[in-house]
């Protein structure tokens, strides 16, 4: 609990020695192996433990989540089940599981097994949180009304209720979206600078570390690329910390040139990370991630840098006090909301979301039939994650089809459930399956040179399109937007007055249809 990991394996080495059958001694190794990453160690340690009682459903469990983290998620599943037959009201192994069918985009499914957690737990957890976030990414709003209200109330009252990430794509309130961010930094990700001292490095050019879960193809890192190859090397060393891996595309061999060093940390613990970023004496690290993908928030919580910064993953407050700035503009984070700030706020003059001004449109010139989109009408699009789809927002978005005649909307084809419940709930306001086409993922080239068939992107609340937004700016796509009241809920309206398009930013839904 100490985190003192080296030592606590020392003493569990001794209590095996003592006694060589004790399955517990074994599970508790594993569980240690687990934390520093040494998956393959964990799994055998929790076998060890099966070996001596094969009804230890917590080493089943345990032994899927390890599994997981190495993203053997079918295997993960079939340990869980195992666990689970063991014990049925094992709310640990239900969440578990829930985790990695979330993993596999088995949303329907993953909210199940979060589901069933719920039911056989008392304590304060994000469960109910993680529920309605998987019923989102499924476009399910079954009870939307009672989800949402519920998981306000849990956050208003400093319980759990939800994650970050998640809550971001229902919150419309500043004040709930920092609470939410303070109970889960402090809950999670507590501060350990005690166990770490600040250094002060006497070399000539600035360290700034970038730590990261995403230099790959992937959004933040396409936001990003340009802004590493452009930074004044005379002046600055850029070192990269990768909790992610090497996809071998273009986007990573340019972030490759860019950095002066890219260090992998998928497989170091939080402390051996640690030392790495002070080994490589940095002066500045930055959090690209926050609560968003393949994240290390654990890291910055021990302060291995003079200053620490949250920037691009996650748009808003990390409520913790070991984060000493967020790189925003002055539309996303307005004078009157840095109060639900805890950072301080470093305001670009003008759009806080940096873009790469290399990025490549494929010369492929597509036909609307090969697209699945009819000829001679207006085409609305929403290339935007399922989980910002709301009621609300798709209320808007089928008045809007039955206003024009036979106009359809385009949309992302991310899994089976969301497709069949958007179709669902189009037929209920009296709209029919046709008029919705889904587009099935493409390269990024691709992807933009298919805009071209598209007439208005229809922007989505409480959360907007961050890097969806630019895709279609850049690919000159017009983007309608309903500016909100949050920091995910005004990017798009930034990006649009910093391209010159600021009338096309509404204030109310009524002004939002209407235009």
């Amino acid at each position: 609990e100490l985190k003192r990991f080296d030592e606590a394996i020392a003493h569990y080495d001794k209590a095996l020695s003592l006694k060589p059958d004790y399955a517990e001694g074994w599970f508790d190794k594993g569980v240690t192996l687990n934390e520093l990453k040494r998956y393959d160690d964990a799994i055998a340690h929790y076998d060890k433990a099966l070996s001596f009682d094969p009804k230890y459903y917590e080493a089943w469990a345990n032994r899927g989540v390890a599994l997981h983290d190495q993203r053997r998620y079918v295997e993960a599943i079939v340990n869980y089940d195992k666990a689970l037959s063991l014990r049925p009201n094992y709310a640990e192994a239900w969440s578990n599981k829930g985790g990695t069918l979330n993993s596999l985009k088995k949303h329907s499914e993953s909210a199940k097994c979060y589901r069933k957690a719920l039911e056989h737990t008392t304590e304060d957890s994000y469960l109910l949180g993680q529920v309605h976030h998987q019923m989102m990414l499924g476009c399910d709003w079954i009870d939307y009304d009672k989800y949402t209200n519920d998981i306000f109330q849990l956050v208003r009252q400093g319980c759990k209720g939800a994650e970050p990430f998640g809550f971001q794509g229902i919150a419309s309130s500043e004040d709930l979206l920092k609470r939410c961010a303070e109970n889960f930094s402090k809950n999670q990700f507590p501060n350990q600078s005690n166990l770490t001292k600040i250094l002060k490095y006497k070399h000539k050019k600035i360290h700034i570390g970038y730590l990261c879960g995403e230099f790959r193809n992937q959004a933040t890192s396409i936001l990003m690329a340009r802004v590493w190859e452009l930074h004044d090397k005379a002046n600055f060393e850029i070192f990269a910390f990768d909790n992610g891996w090497d996809d071998g595309s273009e986007y990573r061999q340019r972030i490759e040139r860019a950095f002066t060093k890219i260090i992998n940390i998928s497989n170091s613990n939080d402390l051996n990370v640690v030392k790495l970023i002070e080994e490589n004496e940095i002066d500045i690290l930055i959090n690209l991630n926050g609560f968003f993908g393949e994240a290390r928030q654990q890291v910055f919580s021990y302060r291995p840098a003079p200053i620490q910064v949250n920037y691009l993953g996650f748009p808003g407050t990390i409520g913790a006090k070991y984060i000493d700035y967020i790189i925003a503009d002055r539309l996303v984070i307005p004078e009157e909301s840095k109060i639900h700030y805890i950072e301080n706020i470093a305001f670009l003059p003008n759009c806080y979301q940096a873009n790469d001004d290399r990025r490549k449109i494929s010369d492929k010139n597509f036909s609307r039939k090969e697209l699945g989109l009819p000829d001679g009408v207006f085409v609305f699009a929403c290339f935007n994650n399922n989980y910002k789809i709301t009621p609300s927002v798709f209320d808007s978005w089928m008045k809007i089809l039955l206003a024009v005649h036979g106009s359809v909307l385009w949309l992302i084809a991310d899994n089976p459930d969301a497709k069949n419940n958007l179709i669902k709930e189009a037929a209920i306001r009296g709209i029919s399956s046709y008029r919705l086409i889904f587009a099935e993922r493409l390269s990024l080239p691709e992807h933009l040179a298919r805009h071209r068939q598209a007439d208005l992107f229809l922007d989505t609340l409480p959360y907007n399109a961050h890097t969806t937004c630019s895709d279609a700016l850049w690919a000159g796509l017009p983007v309608l937007t309903l500016k909100g009241r949050t920091f995910p809920g005004r990017v798009a309206a930034s990006l649009l007055t910093a391209v010159g398009l600021s009338e096309l930013i509404t204030n109310t839904s009524e002004e939002y249809e209407a235009l």
